[in-house]
């Protein structure tokens, strides 16, 4: 049995990411006693090409949500790479078992900021983020979603005291992360604790080996989190 998790990666800097996501993939194997498992980013020229290669299996999206990305463009660049019959999985970012992570790790903050990507073009990543903001909001602590590429910006979330937490709601550490959400949470005047991404939490390796094991498919159409009120149109 065979596995492929393939992330976005960095184009300005494809090789750090490759060697981020195949120390992943090693832990993940780990826990697949007879699975081959491999790893590909996208920004990488010729590596989905190269790990799809042979027998084909289930690819694990590592991605934040079910849109375009993982319904279009993953099964577009396997065919491309002259790779048929892998099977796309739903991806991290929809996982339950991932969202339940996400309402532990900020339990006892007095406030959460969830700093996701968001996309001007689907309302897929939004909906997704606010659905996990809503959960951890169920709790008890007072949580809103936020987003780099759409309002409301990071940097719009203001009011959020030295017990406050921002988490990520992300797959892994790159630009984003580490430069793009310490500024704009600086600019909101944010006084509380900035978490790791929520893809690097140690728990993400036993997620990620139990939906390959499972194999869900990513939806056919809408994302099971797109909330139908959503203005805009999926990509």
């Amino acid at each position: 049995m065979r596995a492929l998790i393939v992330s976005h990666g960095q184009p300005c800097d494809p090789e750090a990411p490759e060697v981020e996501l195949a120390t992943l993939a090693a832990r993940v194997a780990a826990l697949l006693p007879g699975w081959e498992i491999r790893s590909a980013t996208l920004a990488k020229p010729a590596a989905l090409a190269q790990a799809a290669a042979g027998i084909p299996g289930r690819v694990y999206p590592l991605f934040m949500a079910g849109g375009w990305f993982t319904r279009v463009q993953l099964p577009a660049k396997l065919a491309e790479a002259a790779a048929p019959g892998w099977q796309v999985l739903e991806p991290l970012g929809c996982d339950p078992a991932v969202h339940d992570l996400a309402t532990r790790l900020v339990q006892g903050a007095a406030s959460v900021i969830l700093a996701a990507h968001g996309s001007g073009r689907s309302p897929v990543p939004a909906d997704v983020a606010r659905h996990v903001a809503a959960r951890i909001a169920a709790t008890g602590i007072r949580a809103a979603a936020a987003f780099i590429d759409q309002a409301p910006q990071i940097a719009q979330a203001t009011g959020h005291g030295p017990g406050s937490v921002c988490l990520p709601f992300f797959a892994a550490s790159g630009g984003h992360v580490t430069e793009d959400i310490p500024s704009a949470l600086a600019e909101a005047g944010f006084q509380g604790r900035l978490l790791p991404a929520l893809g690097l939490s140690p728990e993400i390796p036993a997620i990620i080996a139990a939906a390959i094991a499972a194999g869900v498919p990513v939806c056919a159409t809408d994302c099971r989190w797109r909330n139908p009120a959503s203005d805009l149109n999926i990509r």
